[in-house]
This record gives C-alpha cells, structure tokens and sequence, in this order.
C-alpha cells in the first residue's frame, strides 16, 4: 500500500478534477507542486488550501517538453519528499476525424498524451529515489470505449492506457519502489466539454451546444468522489483505477461485446443524458 504522504506534483490544478485532488490531498498532510496555465486559478486554489501545507505554484503548458521539464526540476527541488505526481491536465476537442485537422489533432496529442509521457520521464529520476512513490496517469472511459466524434480524444486517451500499462510492467520487473496507476474516469462534472475546442470542418454551432448539454446530463460524479477514488486507488496500488458506475458499465460491456459494443451503449447514453 502506498502511504499519502510527502509532496504530490499535480498538472492540471487549477480546475475540475485536478484542483478537487488538491485539496484532498493537501487534507491528508501532503504538500503540492500545483501547475497548470491559469496562474488565477492556482492562486485561488492556494488560498483555499490555506497556510498549513507547502505549497509551490507553477505556471506550465504541458503541450510544451520545456515547461514540463522545468516544472520538475523546481518541483522537486521545493519538496525534496515528494512522492507522488499526477499527470491530469487535458482537453477535449469536438468533430468527426474529418472535420479536424491535423493541427488540431496534433496540439490535442501534445497535451493529453505526450503531456503524460514528457511529465512521466521528467519525475521519474527523482521518484526512484524514493522509498516509495506512485505516478497516476490520466487515461479517460474513453480510452477503453471510443465513441464516434471523439477520434482524436480517443487516441490520445488510448495512447495514454498503453503506454502507463507497459512503463508499469517495466518498473514491476524492475523491482523499483515507483508504483503506477491509469484513471479511467466517466463523467466527472467539470468544465471540459464547455472548455472543448471545435474541428474546423463543424460549422453546426447547434450541435456543440447538444454535446455539451447531453455531457453535462450525463456527468453525475463530482470532482471530489472522483479525486477520493484516485486517493483510495492510490492508497491500494491499484494498477487500472475506474471512476464512476457509468465507466463500470462501460468497461464490463466491451469486455462482452469488444467489437460491437456502441449500438447498445449508445441506447444506453442517450437515456442517461435524459436523466433517465
């Protein structure tokens, strides 16, 4: 079991899930290294949080190997203990593969996939120092399930499954005291989808507003049962941590049915997203 101790480095904190993990976090004795792009928001989230933890903020733009890098030397270097990071920061990005263009997929993959594997290589040095230490690597449902107009998202959500699973692997054989787990959130109600980027080629401003609205119907966990499961998952060393009944359900129906799973479970999300 992985104690919740030490110092946690979080990408992403300002908001959502991110910011929720903080305080949770900060509540149970750890100190934070809090970075993301929206520098009023890691001040508010610091002023929350209060005076009783060490908490150093930084300004980074996980789609750039620079900021990353940066942010874990400084990190590591205000909180020698730190022991656990967490590489949540992510964005959404709305439209069918061909109405994106490759631009759009790229600046996407820059931050939800490489954004994870440039956070993962800059800390792991330093957390194998350590007698124990935990990475939590944000994947998605959506990197189990792939839903039509979520191709890019998708990818880069599977892209981060297999990558955490294959490092995990290699550090287990390895017999070093880092641990990892993948998070597969379902709907968590945070502002991504209102936050979402659109693809060039969708031109039907309506149907944006239908992909919110029906996300936002469909989200029932909040941000601190999602951040409690993390925390518990991370407590238990779980390899694959699942968040949310509908993610439950999702992932046990691919599991059954993993080439023709969407005719059923589109029935099934658009009774969700009528509250049914």
């Amino acid at each position: 079991m992985t104690a919740i101790r030490g110092a946690a480095a979080i990408t992403g904190a300002a908001s959502g899930l991110g910011r929720a993990l903080a305080i949770e976090l900060a509540q149970r004795g750890c100190d934070l290294a809090l970075a993301d792009r929206d520098e009023r928001g890691l001040k508010s989230l610091a002023a929350e949080i209060g005076t009783g933890r060490k908490v150093s903020l930084h300004r980074v733009d996980v789609g750039v190997p620079e900021d990353i890098a940066q942010f874990a030397s400084e990190a590591t270097i205000a909180h020698p203990a730190l022991g656990i990071v967490v590489n949540n920061a992510g964005v959404a990005l709305l439209g069918a593969f061909e109405e994106i263009d490759q631009a759009q997929m790229d600046w996407l993959f820059d931050i939800n996939f490489w954004g994870v594997v440039h956070g993962t290589r800059a800390f792991l040095p330093h957390l194998k120092t350590r007698p124990e230490a935990h990475i939590v690597n944000l994947s998605s449902i959506f990197g189990i399930i792939a839903p039509p107009g979520q191709s890019a998202y998708a990818a880069a959500k599977f892209a981060v499954r297999g990558f955490s699973e294959s490092v995990r692997h290699e550090l287990s054989v390895a017999g070093s005291p880092v641990r990892l787990s993948v998070v597969h959130p379902g709907g968590v109600a945070t502002a991504i989808a209102r936050n979402s980027r659109t693809g060039i080629g969708v031109t039907d401003n309506a149907r944006r507003a239908q992909s919110i609205e029906r996300f936002e119907n469909a989200a029932k966990t909040t941000p601190k049962d999602a951040a409690l499961r993390i925390i518990r998952g991370i407590e238990r060393n779980e390899p694959r941590i699942l968040i949310g009944n509908d993610a439950r359900f999702m992932d046990l129906l691919q599991r059954f049915r993993p080439g023709t799973y969407w005719a059923p479970l589109q029935r099934k999300l658009e009774k969700m997203a009528k509250g049914k």
